[in-house]
């Protein structure tokens, strides 16, 4: 890998896209020094999948042009992109699981050399950037984590000059990001380039030396993360103030309100996670966070509270001391229960129906949206417009068909729609997955809210700052075993981090005194580069 030149690595001259209807890329414009590592921030829509697809040769800018390394270059194809010296690890990766990381590797590779040879090469790699992977395992035997290092080695045997990294962090748990924090250091200081795409705010902010905005397809500004807050930087993107949420230093909490004992169920043929026993309990006015890595029962755990999944289920579920585990999905939403599962479009909503339509699918009860089995019309659209207004919903009105909203505001949608029929016990999965910081910033203050009337709320995520900034405790769900209940006030990351990787008892115990909640998981500053 070459060394800082005076030239950018990459420079982008007035890059424009289109399509139909939408400009999605309007004369952007930045440069990426060599040896930095570059963050790239803008909300949902903003452009920055598009751009970044452009320059890995995905697709083909409309205008404009690429400079890499002082030279103009036209870039056709991965292919070609990658012949240049760009490499990218995806969000969602490419793998097969029936095969072994050595196999996974070569596929990727174009043109990958005999067997021994490769081996050693991926050695090489692994024991130069001290990546820990198995080159003979079997990929369904490995940790999310481990899985994108396949990817990451298989980038770096190209011997990129620009790596491009998109939400790459978005599944691994803290102990994953500080070891890819110190992999992308080392590669920034022997002089390769980091083109880094994340919303978690904080990560940006120990990361990246530079960043560029895009708003609505344009660059509308650049900063130091260094030098910025995440409240800062998130207000640049949306182009507007970021409330505070509230402090709920001050509540209070009731009784045990909701109790789950005992909860086993099998799980989805072929590759579902059974339940294995879990056990907590949530007292009114608390918000309870199950945190994990996905795919370790977390779907599983809410179609079984809801009661969309009932088959083979054995346990209990008691809200305010009634069994709930034997109601149907509408007893248990009469008995006060209300569930958003983390797929939006086709589970919590109807794409092809009105957003009033969608009103009735789970609000007909609680809110007498239909009375002997015959819809009222008027209401349900009453109550979708009283939603549509409460949650900044941008959509034409209740007649709007859900599938015409963008991923944004059909979240706000379906936050509304279970939040303001008062609940005593609110279950949501991923409740900000996919949405921009003003969206998210919404939806968590109204769960605050929520709660501020006494109600108890489940947060299952996968963002571990998520569950930090608005929870009271938390539980680690992973192969379908819930841990102990922590309060998050002191909570210890490592210990957190640990249970999210599978280790358990004494392992847990033995770590010792690990880091208290900290918001970016991360090694605190970029190592200075060797002389």
């Amino acid at each position: 890998m070459t060394a800082k030149a005076a030239a950018p690595r990459l420079e982008l001259k007035g890059i424009s896209k289109r399509f139909p209807g939408v400009v999605a890329n309007d004369q952007v414009s930045f440069a990426v020094p060599a040896g930095t590592i570059h963050a790239l921030l803008g909300e949902n829509g903003a452009g920055k999948s598009t751009l970044v697809k452009i320059i890995y040769g995905v697709q083909s800018a409309d205008e404009g042009a690429i400079v890499f390394d002082g030279n103009l270059v036209q870039i056709g194809s991965p292919k070609e992109a990658r012949a240049l010296g760009i490499g990218m690890v995806f969000q969602h990766f490419s793998l097969f699981e029936a095969m072994t990381v050595l196999e996974n590797i070569a596929l990727g590779m174009d043109d990958p050399p005999p067997r021994r040879q490769l081996e050693a090469r991926v050695r090489e790699v692994l024991d130069s950037y001290g990546l820990s992977l198995d080159p003979h395992r079997y990929v369904h035997t490995l940790s999310v984590g481990e899985r994108q290092r396949i990817e990451i080695v298989r980038a770096l045997l190209q011997e990129p000059r620009l790596l491009i990294m998109d939400e790459p962090t978005s599944v691994l748990t803290p102990q994953e990001v500080e070891e890819l924090f110190k992999t992308l250091w080392r590669l920034a200081n022997e002089g390769c380039s980091i083109l880094y795409i994340s919303h978690k705010l904080h990560e940006i902010e120990v990361l990246c030396e530079s960043a560029t905005i895009l708003r609505g397809g344009k660059v509308v500004g650049s900063c130091d993360p260094r030098r910025e807050s995440a409240k800062s930087m998130a207000e640049m993107m949306i182009g507007g103030s970021l409330k505070d949420l509230s402090d709920k230093s001050d509540c209070s909490y009731g009784e045990d309100r909701f109790t789950v004992s005992g909860l086993s169920a099998p799980g989805e043929p072929p590759f579902g996670t059974s339940l294995k026993d879990v056990s907590f309990s949530v007292r009114s006015g608390e918000i309870f966070g199950i945190a994990g890595v996905a795919g370790n029962g977390q779907n599983e755990l809410l179609a079984v509270i809801s009661g969309e999944t009932q088959a083979g289920v054995t346990g209990s579920i008691r809200l305010e001391g009634r069994e709930l585990s034997q109601l149907s999905v509408g007893a248990r939403r009469k008995a006060g229960l209300a569930s958003s599962p983390e797929e939006r479009n086709g589970h919590a909503a109807v794409p092809a129906m009105s957003l009033a339509e969608n009103a009735i699918l789970s609000a007909r009860s609680r809110m007498g949206l239909a009375s002997g089995g015959v819809i009222k019309g008027g209401a349900a659209k009453d109550y979708a417009t009283r939603v549509i207004e409460a949650f900044s919903v941008k959509a034409t009105g209740p007649a709007a068909a859900a599938g015409s909203l963008s991923g944004g505001n059909l979240q706000k949608f379906v936050m509304g729609r279970e939040i303001m029929q008062n609940p005593a016990v609110f279950v949501v999965s991923q409740p900000t997955w996919g949405v921009d910081a003003g969206a998210a910033s919404f939806i968590r203050q109204a769960m605050i809210d929520l709660v501020a009337k006494g109600a108890s709320v489940v947060v299952v995520s996968q963002d571990l700052d998520e569950l930090l900034e608005l929870c009271d405790r938390l539980a680690v769900i992973n192969e379908g075993r819930l841990s102990e209940a922590m309060d998050v006030k002191g909570i210890d990351i490592e210990k957190v981090g640990l249970l999210m990787g599978g280790v358990h008892g004494s392992e847990i115990d033995g770590a010792g005194a690990g880091r208290a909640a900290d918001p970016s998981h991360a090694p605190a500053k970029r190592p200075e580069p060797a002389l």
